[in-house]
């Protein structure tokens, strides 16, 4: 990717194909209790999927329900082979705090990113330019660095974790086998998929009964 096309993803928004430029983070740790730093050069290299999280701010609300929820799941998305990484404009100190104060976070293991700057949020497009936060952004990337999944939500709506890992294990699978197509209710390995083509036009009912 040139310099021109990561200029034009910062002022825009990467759109679901693309390429996703490498970026750092700083981050909390919980799982160490200390600060760290995510790479997306680093994930890729070591063959990860990245699944990026993006919320408004610490010591809010909705945010505190989700990060919960995604906490029940995280070794599934290790497993799965991904590294999953929560995002906000917040400090890497505030993080810290907030983890450690928030009984709802107390399982929280992932790594907590940190954006002041606000220059990754804007690459994926969920900066608020009048407030400084970030709207409630989901984003899956492949180990090769393309961006597959894309979903903002608004401030007071918050994210169901499960349907964020069913799409993660749906793109796991569908990068082995590229002829087929999980439909909507697809949630594991073994489930029906679809081979697109001539004889499936008219008869997905078919298929899938």
């Amino acid at each position: 990717m040139t310099q021109e096309d990561i200029l034009d993803a910062v002022c825009c928004g990467l759109k679901t194909g693309q390429l996703v430029p490498d970026f750092t983070m700083d981050t909390y740790e919980p799982s160490k209790g200390d600060f760290g730093e995510v790479s997306l050069e680093k994930l890729k290299a070591a063959g990860k999927w990245t699944v990026l999280v993006f919320y408004p701010a610490d010591f809010t609300f909705v945010c505190a329900t989700e990060f919960a929820a995604l906490a029940e799941l995280y070794e599934d998305f290790k497993k799965s082979g991904a590294e999953v990484i929560t995002v906000s404009t917040d400090t890497k100190f505030v993080h810290l705090a907030w983890q450690r104060d928030e009984k709802s976070l107390a399982n929280v293991k992932y790594p907590m990113g940190s954006d002041p700057t606000g220059n990754i949020s804007r690459l994926f497009g969920v900066y608020n330019e009048e407030n400084g936060l970030d709207l409630r952004g989901s984003f899956i990337i492949s180990p090769e660095g393309t961006l597959l999944n894309s979903e903002i939500n608004f401030y007071n709506l918050g994210r169901n974790m499960d349907e964020l890992l069913r799409k993660l294990k749906a793109n796991i699978y569908l990068s082995n086998h590229g002829a087929e197509t999980c439909p909507a209710k697809w949630q594991k390995e073994g489930d029906k998929t679809l081979k697109p083509g001539a004889s499936l036009v008219g008869k997905v009912f078919e298929a899938l009964s």
